[in-house]
């Protein structure tokens, strides 16, 4: 059942997207805002309280549902199950942003490109290079691809093999959320403040739970791309990113499409080369750090993410053909 419910909440996701603004998303967003505003009084404690309250409370709640329905029927189970998946997944979310964007640098209209990706990441790109712009929007892409869809696919199944249907897939999408609405630039655009506590436990918390995601993901984009380049990447240049996980996808990623990303940028240019007790700066090979971001690299993500998804269908089909013949 969960192949056909992934499959089907990917068809609905595609055909009817759901918009930003929906009322679910809103909803959620004022449940957050609510619980913080409500139990985050600055204590250590409270870190923890709101995180139980504002994740935990509804990830239980939507497992129960589905765990009840299963005892009364198979088919509303199944109804339930895409409905919270469909939901939780969020393709067409940030796809028009990335549509946008190359459509505009393939027509020439450089400007309108930084002007859609200032307005998608809130990030200034007036000054930046061509190569800086299409570097920010890969890297953009692949995080949103990660947090909206294969990290949701991921928990989803992971939670499923253990009977609590779609609930992995609220579980990271809520910790990715209420993680995001502490980040500082956020806050200061919120009404409602966020205490340190709170902030350290979302963060601490949301590395934990996209721990089995992240490194997903990154094994699905190797698979599917250069596995050789991505593997390498991932083992030397993971640890170089803040956000360990976001390292791991982003690594990943730039081996599997020979193309430089965040620290490699850095490393490309110089590289610490130590020798008889000396360390000097020697230039790499440019081969093993990836070219420099093009326009045709935004066409290859396209079919790396495709493929990525596909590989995840076809992972799950089989799961559930050998439930069926087990």
């Amino acid at each position: 059942m969960s192949f056909f419910a992934v499959l089907l909440a990917l068809l609905l996701d595609q055909a009817r997207p759901m918009n930003h603004q929906n009322v679910v998303h809103v909803g959620l967003r004022a449940w957050i805002r609510w619980v913080k505003r409500s139990f985050d009084a600055g204590q250590s404690q409270h870190g923890v309280l709101v995180w139980l309250v504002g994740v935990a409370l509804p990830v239980v709640a939507v497992a129960a549902v589905h765990m009840a329905l299963w005892v009364y029927s198979v088919v509303l189970t199944f109804v339930w199950d895409v409905a919270v998946l469909y939901l939780a997944l969020g393709f067409r979310q940030f796809s028009h942003h990335f549509s946008e964007i190359r459509n505009a640098l393939e027509r020439g209209d450089e400007a309108e490109a930084r002007r859609v990706l200032a307005l998608w990441k809130r990030i200034p790109m007036e000054r930046q290079p061509e190569s800086e712009l299409l570097r920010h929007v890969i890297e953009h892409s692949v995080l949103a691809v990660h947090q909206h869809v294969l990290g949701v696919l991921v928990c989803f199944v992971l939670c499923w093999i253990v009977g609590l249907g779609p609930a992995g897939a609220v579980l990271f999408r809520l910790a990715h959320y209420l993680d995001q609405s502490c980040d500082p630039t956020v806050s200061r655009r919120d009404p409602v403040s966020t205490s340190d506590s709170v902030r350290r436990v979302a963060s601490r918390i949301w590395v934990w739970v996209d721990y089995l995601p992240a490194r997903a993901t990154a094994l699905a984009f190797a698979v599917v791309g250069n596995f050789e380049e991505a593997v390498a990447s991932w083992r030397q240049d993971a640890g170089l990113f803040s956000d360990p996980n976001q390292g791991i996808v982003l690594a990943a990623t730039a081996g599997a499409l020979n193309v430089r990303l965040g620290r490699r940028v850095m490393a490309a240019n110089s590289v610490l080369v130590a020798g008889n007790g000396l360390s000097e700066l020697a230039s790499p090979d440019a081969n093993a750090l990836g070219r420099e971001p093009q326009l045709a690299h935004l066409t290859s993500l396209v079919g790396l993410v495709w493929r990525s998804v596909v590989l995840w269908v076809v992972f799950l089909a089989l799961l559930t053909l050998a439930n069926l013949v087990g």
